[in-house]
């Protein structure tokens, strides 16, 4: 490849019937670049955690997607409450979603300790009230 290809996406707000539109797109271009299918299943399901995550707590957000030779990298950010307590927040099972979330399936606390699970690194960078910016990395 030689050079970096990078993706945008843009995620509404309490839309969970398009959630998980960006981390399918990526899917399919990272096999169309002939990637790895354990590599392309790592970042699929870190980006759709990453995506409900900002369905449900940040009214959205973009996610930008950069491959390269070495990497591929996925950072998102929103404009959300941010994250009180990172420690706690990467607790399984520890969950912030409201009921109505919890009723559609989604919100089982199990969104950031997947992420870092499907990452080879994974940083959070978060300010109360203004948001946060997850980078993920998953190495080719």
């Amino acid at each position: 490849m030689g050079d970096q290809l990078i993706f945008t996406y843009i995620i509404d707000g309490d839309d969970f019937t398009r959630a998980g539109e960006a981390s399918s797109s990526v899917k399919n271009k990272l096999k169309l670049l002939g990637v790895g299918s354990e590599v392309i299943r790592k970042v699929a399901i870190a980006m759709y955690e990453g995506e409900i995550n900002m369905v449900i707590h940040a009214e959205g957000g973009t996610i930008t997607v950069t491959v390269s030779d070495s990497d591929i990298t996925m950072v998102l950010t929103d404009k959300g409450p941010g994250i009180p307590d990172i420690e706690q927040a990467m607790q399984e099972g520890f969950s912030t979603a409201r009921e109505e979330v919890r009723s559609l399936g989604f919100g089982a606390g199990m969104g950031l300790p997947n992420m870092k699970r499907f990452t080879d690194e994974m940083f959070i960078d978060t300010v109360i009230g203004e948001g946060t910016t997850i980078t993920m990395r998953v190495n080719l």
